[in-house]
């Protein structure tokens, strides 16, 4: 489980594959602690913005239902909570902890 901590937003839990999941898009190897620095959002936000649009266009050529019936939980769905806090923590100029 992850605890994102940004001084612009409020404490961001999120279960440790997705965490792993979005770590990893940013460039970031998944740990028990880290931080994105406030100066290194620009380029994450971009790298989660590319992945979220290239899931969607995936996404439009496959089929938009699971065997079940329901809608798929896509990665701009997972997303959207980090990247919210990462326009936040830029917009103050603030980190991005985890772990401590």
């Amino acid at each position: 489980m992850y605890r994102f901590k940004s001084r612009a937003d409020a404490d961001l839990l999120m279960m440790a594959p997705v965490g792993d999941q979005l770590l990893q898009i940013i460039g970031r190897e998944p740990a028990a602690q880290g931080i994105i620095a406030a100066a290194d959002l620009p380029e994450a936000i971009a790298a989660l913005e590319v992945a979220i649009a290239a899931a969607e266009m995936a996404r439009k050529g496959g089929n938009e239902e699971d065997d079940g019936g329901a809608m798929a939980v896509g990665i701009g769905q997972r997303a959207w909570p980090l990247l919210e806090m990462m326009r936040r923590s830029l917009a103050e100029k603030t980190d991005i902890i985890w772990g401590v």
